[in-house]
Parts: C-alpha cells; sequence; structure tokens
C-alpha cells in the first residue's frame, strides 16, 4: 500500500527519485560522452525526451523512425538546446523486416559501439 501512496504523490523512495522525477534529474552529473544510443521513436513523446535528455548528457544520439521530417524537427530542437549535442536520424521501420536489415545495415557501416538501445 505504501508503494501506491508513493507511486500516486510522486514521493521519492530509496533511490531518491520517485514518479515526479524527471529524466532529467535522475540523469544529473552522468557524463555519456562514450555512449552511442539508438532511439526508435525518438521524434515525438517519450522517445523524444530520452534523445534530448541523453544528448544533453553528451551521448552520441541516433534517431531511428519511419517520418525522417519529424526527426530533423526533433534534431533540431535537441540542437537548440545543446548546440554540441551529437545526433544523427536515420529512416528506420520495425514493420518492415528489409528497413530493418536496411537500418542494420548502415549503423554497422557507421563503425559505433551500441550500448543503448531503446
Amino acid at each position: 500500500m505504501v508503494g501506491i501512496f508513493s507511486l500516486v504523490t510522486g514521493m521519492p523512495g530509496p533511490s531518491g527519485f520517485g514518479s515526479s522525477s524527471t529524466a532529467q534529474q535522475v540523469t544529473e552529473g552522468i557524463d555519456a560522452s562514450n555512449l552511442t544510443a539508438i532511439i526508435t521513436g525518438g521524434a515525438s513523446g517519450i522517445g523524444l525526451e530520452t534523445a534530448r535528455v541523453l544528448a544533453l548528457r553528451n551521448a552520441h544520439v541516433i534517431i531511428a523512425v519511419r517520418n525522417m521530417e519529424s526527426a530533423k524537427e526533433a534534431k533540431q530542437m535537441i540542437l537548440q538546446e545543446n548546440e554540441s549535442a551529437r545526433v544523427d536520424i536515420m529512416k528506420l521501420d520495425l514493420c518492415s523486416v528489409t528497413s530493418v536489415r536496411s537500418f542494420a545495415d548502415q549503423f554497422l557501416a557507421l563503425d559505433l559501439p551500441l550500448n543503448i538501445l531503446m
């Protein structure tokens, strides 16, 4: 019962974070400059917020999306907040095996590590 109360009220748990904590708060002080992250659906919603915060923490972020126009807008928004952000966009339609294979081939050609996949 206490767990549900904490969840609803946003009260912090043992980690110091609660349901009202933001990604920016949780990642404060983290240097992700040696990490590469692929964020599927990173052009909007939770994916965009994840991409934004990881870029803020200096990760190399690859936004993988179907809609390249939305991805370009997301990239520009991230770069407006953080000019030194390393953000790339790549076409990926998870409903298409051909698209997934093409994405994988393009990513492998970049010769980057894959540390985070979201």
